[in-house]
């Protein structure tokens, strides 16, 4: 079964997919829990999602923030090769994408 113009690759909504929490991440502090409740995705897509994003040069970290394993934020600390103000003014075409 070939793509067709409503379908995208998985490599490319995998790509969306880090693009989109990239810019979640870097607009607002958020953990696991609050990516969840917010994109509707299983917990281990995010991670695997957030865990990828160096193989497209996007540099995330988790901040340990409170003494429990998991208190904490995500943080980017470089956008690499990506434009930032790109995926915002394209924003809402991304998530169409995603929902396909």
């Amino acid at each position: 079964m070939g793509v067709t113009d409503n379908q995208i690759s998985k490599q490319k909504k995998a790509f969306i997919r880090k693009l989109y929490l990239a810019h979640l991440i870097d607009n607002e502090r958020h953990n696991l829990l609050s990516l969840s409740k917010l994109t509707a995705m299983p917990r281990r897509t995010l991670q695997d999602a957030i865990v990828s994003m160096g193989d497209v040069g996007i540099e995330c970290e988790f901040v340990q923030d409170g003494a429990r394993h998991n208190a904490g934020y995500y943080q980017l600390r470089c956008w690499g090769p990506i434009n930032p103000l790109w995926i915002k003014e394209h924003l809402n075409g991304l998530l169409a994408q995603l929902q396909s």
